[in-house]
């Protein structure tokens, strides 16, 4: 061997030997990180390692493992289905279920039966084993899901997330109010205050606060200090029947696995004090106890807990226990109810004789879901408490207090800064009030109002597809909004299933996830700005304004372009009967103008069809996955609530164009456009009115009519141009700094 080879030999060799030191390094840090419960700093150095070792099962399983601990649900499947495509389940058969579950968590029901099935069956040699009774279970569950993705739930108000105030980055669960206070535990740290802050380290610990509630307005959070322990996380709080003790969990925790007992202490005037630990009757030494709840059953106190105690069927089961005299009966376990997965966050309702929980075991919707069983002598099966309750993510801490619901869950739409379902906000459901009630929804999100200007716009509103009044040439519906906006709702479920189908996996996941957070920050959030917009204006109507809002409706290009044009105007006329027949008929009289304070609303409003549409949106009526079912489909179908004018007295710019576009459907294209717009004055003076306009192909005159109103008159030739056009004509008022644009739409043809 020569001496120059020997020394390419040892370089190549010491630079292996240097990268599986590096890689392993890397591995061992990561692994650390996960023991510890810091899956985001996890999730980075295992993401490093498998950059030097794409090919490692090993570190894909990690990768997979860490994932689904993060609750990411999307990446945790991709990898955990590379997995089982290299191992086909010898080294790692956890991974079909696993992948399952997280296609089910994803709300991708088709693609998680499939699955579960398969596992069932690569199960079945030993039917004993946890992940063949498992299986089985999902492949019932899965089944039931299907046939009751439809189904109304028996309740079925809007559930809505509370408030930063509440709310934050990092996981929120809600337990009780109590002295018009939500007590509620937050997992955060105490000295990070950053908008990007989200829950991975394990200096983060679990601590009680509250937030007063106050005219329907949850004040700004505070931690009850008296309540912490500075290496402990506490939790999970309820109040005994007469209010004066507080039943919580103190926690220890190693890389977020919990250890528990049950606390309570003394509770008066808003003093707390005497804190002291249950005794061993409740708190087995060694076991994890925790989430309790005092309830009321046939005029006895009982204690409702969750514990791996001896006599657990599985994870985490629910116990309960009687209170006589201060003392403690031996726990019973609800062994109808409980199952071997985790059993958790008991609430029992006194009136309904009904014990609510949460459980991954029962025919559920997502991971954990909030199931109910009513109580006579004995607990009965277990029943799901339905869509919008619970959701394809964990929901848990159901509890009531009066006529409002309170749950958490990790579900699309809660607050995060990286992952959208690494975390628990806490979401309400408000009784239905009437609108000149305080209504709690509308406080939630009020938002301070400019006199002349009102609120943050556009407000955008969407539509199912061909909605309302499908396959009509309408262009007015008797349907108002709200009532379009709850036809999408409830069928909501159709578009999930549909955008994925004929995908692989993984691009099935992608696309199913795009839509529901689409749904829930766009579509559900329009509506409930919707309900926040009316009531300021209801408030403004009341002071005598005068009030204009302009509109544009919009649809996807899947139908003809006049259909389209005559489907956004049934879209407009829907928001109009939303306000006639909202806050029972109260909007009327000022729509009609015979308000006596002098108080009035207008609309102008433009329908643009498909004209401003993209088109690269498929109008294949074949491919409905992508020309109705996808999010770039259902982006188009809107109206927008552009702009608001608002005056005290009189409107400050003194033109308005009620039908500020003429659509011309079908032109030839050596034929002239021509037409004229109406333009309205508020002022008794004549108006020096200029026209802006930069295209030569567009001729405009304007003449001032005998009844206080001027003809905008035009002439355009399309002759350079094919295709759908839209065309714009600016005027504008010497002094004003606002503007009225006019539009002009057709469809080029030769």
């Amino acid at each position: 061997m020569s001496r120059l080879y020997l020394i390419f030999f040892l370089g190549v060799f010491s630079t292996q030997v240097s990268a599986q030191v590096k890689l392993k390094k890397l591995v061992d840090f990561a692994d650390e990180q996960y023991k510890n419960g810091d899956y985001y700093y996890a999730l980075e150095y295992y993401k490093q390692a498998l950059d030097r070792d794409s090919t490692s099962l090993e570190l894909m399983w990690k990768y997979a493992e860490t994932q689904r601990a993060h609750k990411n649900y999307v990446d945790a499947a991709d990898y955990y289905a590379r997995v089982y495509a290299r191992d086909q389940g010898i080294l790692y058969p956890e991974s079909l279920l696993y992948l399952a579950l997280m296609e089910k968590q994803m709300c991708a029901y088709k693609n998680a039966f499939e699955t579960i099935k398969l596992a069932k069956k690569a199960y079945a040699e030993d039917k004993t084993t946890y992940l063949f009774k498992k299986a089985a279970k999902e492949v019932e569950a899965l089944a039931w899901v299907l046939n009751h993705l439809y189904d109304s739930s028996d309740i079925d108000n809007q559930i809505i997330r509370l408030p930063k105030s509440v709310n934050t980055m990092n996981s929120e669960f809600g337990h009780t109010v109590h002295d018009r206070k939500l007590i509620f535990s937050s997992l955060r740290a105490d000295s990070v205050n950053h908008i990007n802050e989200e829950v991975y380290s394990n200096t983060y610990k679990t601590k009680l606060y509250s937030s007063e509630i106050k005219n329907g307005v949850f004040k700004e959070n505070m931690k009850i200090s008296e309540l912490e322990n500075a290496y402990l996380n506490s939790g999970n709080g309820c109040f005994s029947l007469d209010g004066k003790r507080f039943y919580f969990s103190m926690c220890s925790d190693i890389g977020f696995s919990y250890s528990c007992k049950i606390l309570v202490a003394d509770y008066e005037n808003g003093v707390w004090s005497k804190v002291d630990t249950l005794n061993e009757t409740i708190n087995e030494p060694g076991k994890n106890t925790t989430m309790p709840f005092i309830a009321k059953i046939q005029g006895k106190e009982v204690l409702f807990f969750s514990s791996d105690r001896t006599g657990t069927k599985g994870g985490m089961d629910i116990w309960m226990s009687s209170i006589k005299n201060g003392d403690f009966t031996k726990p019973i376990n609800c062994s109808k109810i409980n199952s071997l997965d985790n059993d958790i966050s008991p609430w029992y309702d006194s009136l309904a004789n009904r014990l609510y929980f949460s459980s991954s075991w029962h025919f559920g919707f997502g991971g954990q879901d909030i199931f109910y069983s009513e109580y006579d002598k004995d607990f009965s099966a277990p029943k799901n408490l339905g869509i919008p309750m619970n959701s394809p993510a964990n929901d848990q801490y159901f509890f009531k207090y009066n006529d409002t619901i309170y749950l958490s869950s990790n579900r699309i739409g809660s607050f995060y800064s990286k992952n959208p379902t690494c975390c628990s906000d806490i979401y309400a459901s408000f009784p239905i009030r009437k609108s000149n009630d305080n209504n709690i929804i509308d406080s939630l999100k009020q938002k301070e109002i400019d006199e002349n200007t009102v609120l943050n716009t556009p407000i955008r509103l969407y539509f199912k597809n061909d909605e309302p009044d499908a396959k009509s040439w309408a262009i007015f519906t008797t349907q108002n909004y709200e009532e379009t906006f709850n036809l999408y709702k409830q069928d909501f479920s159709t578009y999930l299933s549909k955008v994925g189908e004929s995908l692989g996996a993984t691009s099935a996941l992608s696309k199913q996830i795009e839509l529901q957070q689409f749904f829930k920050e766009e579509v559900e959030k329009g509506f409930e700005d919707l309900v926040i917009f009316k009531n300021v204006l209801l408030k403004k109507l009341n002071d005598g304004s005068k009030i204009i809002i302009h509109l544009k409706g919009f649809a996807s290009p899947l139908a003809k372009t006049n259909y389209n044009v005559a489907l956004t105007k049934r879209r407009v006329s829907s928001l109009i009967n939303y306000f006639n027949e909202c806050n029972e008929g109260e909007f009327k009289k000022y729509l009609d103008g015979q308000a006596i304070n002098g108080g009035k609303l207008s609309f102008s409003f433009a329908s643009f069809g498909e004209y401003v549409a993209n088109q690269e949106t498929s109008d294949d009526i074949l491919d409905q996955k992508n020309s109705v079912f996808s999010k770039e489909a259902a982006i188009e179908r809107k109206i927008e609530i552009e702009k608001i004018e608002v005056e005290k007295k009189n409107i400050t710019f003194p033109l308005f164009c009620q039908i500020p576009l003429v659509d011309f459907g079908e032109v030839k294209k050596k034929a002239l456009i021509t037409g004229s717009f109406i333009v309205e004055s508020t002022s008794n003076q004549d108006l020096e009115i200029a026209i802006i306009n930069e295209d030569s192909n567009f001729e405009c005159t304007i003449e001032k009519n005998q009844n206080n109103s001027y003809e905008v008159r035009f002439i355009f030739n399309p002759s350079e141009l094919e295709g759908l056009i839209y065309k714009s004509l600016i005027l504008s008022l010497k002094g004003f700094k606002e503007k009225l644009e006019l539009f002009i739409t057709a469809e080029i043809t030769d």
